[in-house]
């Protein structure tokens, strides 16, 4: 992610920091996303004078629609509910007329009229449709008026970005029934939302349009409100029919997405809501690209391909659903690096960070339009072709990945380790770019003992680690392919490293790997997450994991809702900031998946309950990208973090990952073998059930029940040649 930092003064705000004047959650609780578009509104499916918060309608970073508003003769309609529908397709909102005077006479009692709105996205456009039904035994009039109007606001502005200098934007209407606002950009791009009525009101204006409602007793009409947005770089979309093509087309997308891998279900019923949540959310997040799905990271800020949320994401899914991490592979690939550019951090080999398509981006007045300040993405990039490799037995796509996984090794030994010490460092080599490059990517995330923060180059602890698991699964992707003397070189070069790394950043008096060595290559005494990330790779010793377990169990570093990101008793802790003390869903997950591997279930466990309560207290059993860090006490809630991103990938499918870690769930092709590792229920589950669990082309269906301190494993069906294993 971007960096959000808590600045020490207003002086240290990073050049990204995302501005926070309200809390999204509070403002704009109703998301949708579809493909490269996404839209936030209130819970009355309005948008009203968002200014510098992300609600509208965006495509590509911009935003297209930033107001919408429906009025009753004037008047805001009365609340009724309103939900985004459990597969994140269609927005629903029931509303109902207030009381509506002229001078001192009531002329329509409240709770007459009934109004609905259906609310969707497909292909770049938003869909709606308002229906209105008269309850009343007379027949009503009433004018019913829709406030619209679009700023083409990029997606930096909003975040607090200045700029000099803007585009032109015009407006016309056409022929009654559509106002086009048309925005050229310094890129020269045409940016179009197009906003289109049918039936056509009584009266149309380049902000209202106004309908004259008459309603027999028990009569309704509804009519259909559609904002097509087109980017004049990019093809255009097919136009369809109006409202119920799209509908059924967005219906089918998103149960072909849906329908990609296995599925889980609960005995428990608040654990099935967040099962699907985060089954719903993920499908919602995923994108077809050339290269296949890619899970875009997350809305509002993020909603686009970032190279280590995609690969993290394929990660935690890995086990149920493959083919993510297929499409993630390919897309990263097509993307690397291929020379040196230093405004973008850019080097050959080196994996994206992000890509954006906003005129900022274009204009190169932001990096990011193709940015590459990631220190941990290429690693990561390997690491998950070698796991991909053995969950799949897929040479053929490894093969073909192949030179992209030799020049992201070389990109490691080459440009990640410029001093030739043996450890991954990153430095920002645009002053325009990131400051701190592993995932805590906020200018004050990286501290000594002494709060002071550390100089560059630097090299961070799970960085390394994740070096020596892509070098170790480099090795075993190099003997599948028939080169056995790479492999023995990437073996010997990752034994190395285990050496050096346990050498260098193990803090005995501390009991935890150090966060980073700076540019001096000092040690940061600090206790962090970052070390409970190390344990995914397996480069500790197992005295050391257990050690780490330890710390992360302590009152400082578990916060009863999850592990935070630092330690109580840091002096930059603060359990309100982006990185200095909350907790992240995905970052506890990963620690999780690590405890697993050194057979450390009971803190597994541990997280996996507490996330588990956090859910649910969460709008919609959704786990949002981080909450703060306060201690949790009975009784109260999570407390939330006003500007964090919901849904986002690599957060919305922890509960995946946290099931595989406390099962101990590994799947290997080449074996044909399903093992679970000492199989652990978390203690809020009796019972769960694996449906069209896929391996080596053979599919089961497995029911997991927890016998007090044990659980069972029983295999409801199989079809094809596949093996169960359970070891203790």
């Amino acid at each position: 992610m971007e960096a959000k930092p808590l600045p020490d003064s207003p002086d240290d705000i990073s050049t990204f920091y995302i501005q926070a004047t309200e809390s999204i959650q509070e403002r704009w609780p109703r998301t949708l996303k579809q493909g490269d578009m996404f839209g936030m509104f209130d819970a009355l499916g309005d948008c009203i004078a968002p200014g510098l918060t992300p609600g509208g309608l965006f495509y590509n970073d911009t935003r297209y629609l930033s107001g919408v508003q429906l009025l009753i003769d004037g008047q805001r309609p009365l609340f009724l509910s309103s939900a985004v529908e459990n597969d994140n397709v269609v927005l629903t909102v029931d509303l109902s007329n207030p009381d509506i005077y002229q001078g001192t006479q009531l002329v329509l009692p409240r709770e007459i009229l009934h109004i609905r709105r259906s609310k969707f996205l497909w292909q770049g456009a938003c869909h709606e449709r308002i229906a209105i039904h008269n309850f009343d035994a007379r027949p009503q009039k009433c004018w019913l008026t829709i406030n619209f109007a679009a700023d083409f606001a990029d997606l930096f502005e909003i975040r607090g970005m200045q700029r000099a200098k803007r585009g032109d934007t015009t407006c016309a209407v056409i022929g009654g029934a559509k106002t086009i606002f048309r925005y050229v950009g310094l890129d020269k791009v045409e940016r179009r939302s197009e906003i289109l009525f049918d039936p056509p009101p009584r009266q149309l204006s380049k902000s209202q349009a106004l309908y004259a409602l008459e309603l027999k007793p028990g009569e309704h009409m509804s009519l259909v409100m559609t904002v097509r947005c087109t980017d004049s770089s990019l093809p255009r979309p097919p136009e369809m029919e109006v409202f119920s093509e799209p509908y059924r087309a967005a219906r089918r997308g998103a149960q072909r997405v849906a329908g990609l891998g296995g599925s889980v279900t609960a005995s428990n019923a608040l654990a099935n809501r967040m099962l699907a949540r985060a089954s719903a959310d993920l499908s919602m997040l995923v994108t077809e690209t050339p290269q296949g799905p890619y899970p875009y990271a997350g809305t509002p800020w993020f909603s686009t391909p970032f190279g280590r949320d995609g690969i993290i994401t394929a990660l935690e899914m890995l086990w149920l659903d493959p083919a993510l991490a297929q499409g993630v592979l390919q897309y990263l690939a097509a993307h690397q690096a291929t020379t040196v550019d230093d405004r973008a951090d850019a080097e050959p080999g080196k994996i994206l960070h992000e890509t954006r398509a906003c005129e900022m981006a274009r204009l190169g007045e932001v990096p990011f339009g193709h940015y590459y300040g990631s220190v941990d993405s290429t690693p990561l990039f390997v690491l998950l072709a070698a796991r991909y490799l053995d969950r799949t037995g897929d040479e053929e796509t490894i093969r073909t990945l192949w030179p992209n996984i030799q020049a992201a090794l070389t990109w490691i030994d080459k440009y990640g380790d410029r001093d030739g010490d043996g450890f991954v460092e990153y430095y920002r080599v645009s002053e325009n770019g990131l400051a701190n490059q592993g995932w805590k990517d906020s200018s004050d995330s990286i501290m000594h003992a002494d709060g002071n923060l550390a100089t560059g180059p630097i090299a961070l602890c799970e960085v390394q680690a994740y070096v020596y698991a892509a070098k170790q699964g480099a090795a075993e992707m190099a003997a599948a392919l028939g080169e056995h003397q790479a492999a023995a070189d990437l073996t010997a070069a990752a034994e190395k490293l285990r050496v050096k790394f346990e050498a260098a950043f193990w803090i005995e008096e501390l009991g935890i790997y150090a966060l980073a060595l700076d540019g001096d290559k000092k040690p940061c005494k600090v206790r962090s997450s970052n070390a409970g990330q190390v344990l995914l790779s397996s480069i500790a010793a197992p005295e050391r994991a257990q050690a780490v377990a330890h710390n992360l169990m302590t009152p400082e570093m578990f916060s009863g809702w999850g592990v935070r990101t630092l330690a109580a008793d840091a002096p930059r802790f603060n359990p309100m900031s982006y990185h200095n003390g909350s907790v992240w869903p995905h970052d506890n997950a990963l620690i999780a998946l690590g405890l697993s591997r050194y057979g450390l279930k009971r803190a597994a466990s541990a997280i996996f309950d507490g996330l588990f309560e956090a859910a649910t207290h969460m709008e919609m059993m959704r786990f949002p990208e981080l909450f703060c860090g306060f201690p949790r006490r009975r009784g109260t809630a999570p407390t939330l973090y006003p500007v964090a991103c919901a849904p986002q990938a690599w957060a919305c499918v922890v509960p995946f990952a946290l099931l595989q870690a406390c099962l101990g769930l590994e799947l290997c092709y080449a074996k044909r073998e399903i093992t679970f590792h000492n199989p652990q229920l978390p203690k809020f589950l009796e019972e769960l059930q694996i449906n069209d669990l896929e391996l080596a082309g053979a599919r089961v269906n497995l029911r997991l029940r927890r016998r007090g301190a044990n659980t069972e494993v029983a295999i409801v069906s199989r079809k094809g040649d596949v093996s169960i294993r359970i070891t203790q």
